[in-house]
């Protein structure tokens, strides 16, 4: 097989699985990186079952003739997993930073949902490097916050396939993306009062309230005091 054609049928399975719904998040990982083996180092323990023929699935190299559809199916399983560890991997790498920027750039993760943020795109953002163990979110990069997606067709995505160092590894090397941080933040009023004032004023009457009653109760002990003693006098 030439390698023209090896590129042809090597971006057909990620185009595929690019253009299903509910995996916008993923970028387009690159083939050269894909065949290159020691980016895969490790990953074969990670998917058990079909390791190889995931692997041929996703570079479009499987031979399917003759085999069992839940087999298959398993492979489809086994090839989806593996190129969502691989897609983590690649994230971080200059060429994947570059392909997430431009997504970020055009807003595909979304904005951010709190008002003060101005509409700031997001950034996918795992929760753990460990796969089946969170689903991913999204960072807001100006306030600093992690959000549930939007659509029930994200909030599924491992958040594996993404890590937990992605957004911020992409700001560190892409710093003038970085937005200035909110200094704005929402207070709440009572009829135009800061609730903080309230609270602050009604702590204020219940210390003044509670000295006027110890002030109360020590005052009427010393009356009561002094009354006892003029009656034992006059009883001497």
């Amino acid at each position: 097989m030439s390698s023209g054609s090896e590129s042809e049928y090597a971006r057909y399975w990620i185009e595929w699985f690019l253009e299903t719904k509910g995996n916008e998040y993923f970028c387009e990982v690159d083939e050269d990186y894909i065949l290159d083996r020691f980016n895969l180092t490790g990953l074969s323990a990670e998917v058990p079952h079909y390791y190889l023929e995931a692997l041929d699935m996703i570079t479009d190299n499987l031979d399917e003739e003759g085999l069992d559809e839940k087999v298959r199916e398993q492979i489809e399983k086994s090839a989806r997993h593996l190129f969502g560890l691989i897609h983590a991997r690649f994230v971080i790498t200059s060429r994947g930073l570059m392909k997430m920027l431009d997504k970020y750039k055009r807003a595909e993760f979304g904005r951010c949902p709190r008002v003060l943020c101005n509409l700031q795109p997001l950034l996918p953002v795992g929760l753990s490097d460990i796969p089946m163990t969170k689903t991913v979110k999204l960072y807001c990069p100006r306030c600093e916050d992690i959000y549930n997606p939007k659509s029930s067709r994200h909030s599924a995505i491992d958040g594996a396939y993404f890590g937990t160092s992605f957004p911020h590894m992409l700001f560190q090397v892409h710093a003038n993306y970085l937005p200035t941080k909110t200094t704005e933040r929402y207070i709440p009023r009572i009829f135009g009062f800061k609730i903080h004032e309230i609270a602050n004023q009604h702590r204020w009457q219940d210390q003044a309230r509670e000295q006027f009653e110890a002030k109360r109760k020590l005052l009427q002990q010393s009356e009561e005091d002094e009354q006892q003693q003029a009656e034992e006098g006059k009883n001497r």
